[in-house]
């Protein structure tokens, strides 16, 4: 678990990591010493989402992250943060000139767990909207939600699993097929308030 202050490091290295890959200055938010003197929970392998959104609309402008706890959370940050903003296939390259208006958020993963039922209406039992984010992978194909965004959208769980197949690719119900996968997780969610600013815990 990260604590409140480990997670405002962990969006300001988020910033300051697109910020150098834009070559602009981190700027004044950013902590001396975030490239190197971090808390040791920053070098435990993490699963990690580095979302972006416009200010202050919320509209989202970018989200690019590691699944499964394959790099140091130091690394994954670093890297989700930039991919975020430059490799998004679903936006525009972020320009230099648009950073200062957009906020930076991260999610850091627990790891993935197969529910653990094949029948609909225990699957649909096993996810809470609001606490799980849901992986869905089957016909050669995988999708992620992170868990804010079936609050965000008003979803209820059922509403979630098919927004999840159909981030896959897949038929909204594809779900309900015991051999689609479907794993679920939680997440500590930081935020900034306003482009550069307050960070808050998502949910708490």
């Amino acid at each position: 678990m990260l604590s409140t202050a480990d997670g405002e490091r962990a969006v300001r290295l988020a910033r300051a990591s697109l910020a150098a890959a834009l070559q602009l200055p981190a700027g004044p938010t950013a902590e001396p010493g975030l490239g190197g003197d971090l808390p040791p929970v920053f070098e435990e392998p993490r699963g990690v989402f580095v979302t972006l959104r416009r200010y202050p609309s919320a509209e989202l402008r970018g989200c690019i992250g590691f699944p499964m706890p394959v790099l140091p959370l130091r690394t994954a940050l670093a890297q989700a943060a930039v991919s975020a903003g430059m490799e998004d296939p679903r936006f525009p390259r972020v320009r230099g000139s648009e950073l200062g208006a957009l906020t930076v958020e991260v999610s850091v993963l627990g790891l993935p767990q197969p529910l653990r039922s094949t029948r609909p209406e225990d699957r649909v039992a096993e996810v809470q909207v609001g606490r799980d984010g849901l992986i869905v992978d089957g016909y050669g194909t995988s999708g992620l939600l992170l868990p804010q965004v079936a609050p965000e959208q008003g979803w209820s769980s059922e509403e979630l699993l098919d927004g999840t197949c159909e981030k896959a690719g897949l038929p909204a119900r594809a779900w309900r097929d015991p051999q689609v996968r479907v794993r679920r997780f939680e997440a500590q969610v930081f935020a900034e308030r306003s482009p550069g600013g307050e960070v808050h815990r998502e949910g708490g």
